[in-house]
């Protein structure tokens, strides 16, 4: 699974988390993940991806997406690691009931490739973002975050698209 690339549609930037039936938006926060979540977040229980051997990775963070006031449910996962002059992104994957037709909730993957933006400007990185995509979703990375492709597939978030989407997602902050 190394270098699969970045493979989920970016649904909708909202300023949240958008429930699909209601409407409504909820805030949300971002964590690193604990041990006690690799119990539910497992291939079994719908996720696509091995997070339990994502965190073995020593230089990389996994973060983990939550409304605010209900901790216990994970919206979505990303996969992050510092570099020197950005931050690479090598996972993000929406929670199961996040995912086709009948998902709960639109934002999830914008608001975790927002916090990467964010936390690249913590680390003084100027919001540079990077990261693998698969072939067929360089375009919509493009018109969706702004990002540029680089070449081959790599795509980067620089500067202004980076502060867009934090403004977009972060503005009550």
């Amino acid at each position: 699974m190394e270098n699969q690339g970045i493979d989920i549609e970016i649904d909708e930037l909202t300023n949240s988390v958008r429930n699909v039936i209601s409407g409504d938006s909820f805030q949300t926060e971002v964590s690193l993940v604990t041990k006690s979540d690799l119990k539910i977040i497992t291939k079994s229980k719908g996720w696509q991806f091995n997070w339990k051997l994502e965190l073995k990775h020593p230089e990389r963070d996994v973060y983990k997406l939550t409304i605010v006031n209900n901790q216990s449910i994970i919206q979505g996962l990303v996969s992050l690691e510092v570099k020197s002059d950005h931050v690479y992104l090598h996972l993000v994957e929406s929670a199961p009931f996040n995912k086709g037709k009948s998902k709960l909730y639109t934002g999830v993957p914008g608001n975790l490739v927002a916090f990467a933006c964010k936390l690249s400007f913590q680390r003084g990185n100027e919001g540079n973002v990077a990261f693998i995509a698969k072939t067929q979703l360089i375009d919509h990375y493009v018109k969706s975050l702004g990002a540029f492709h680089f070449g081959g597939r790599l795509m980067i978030i620089e500067t202004n698209a980076a502060m867009k989407l934090i403004n977009r997602y972060f503005s009550n902050i």
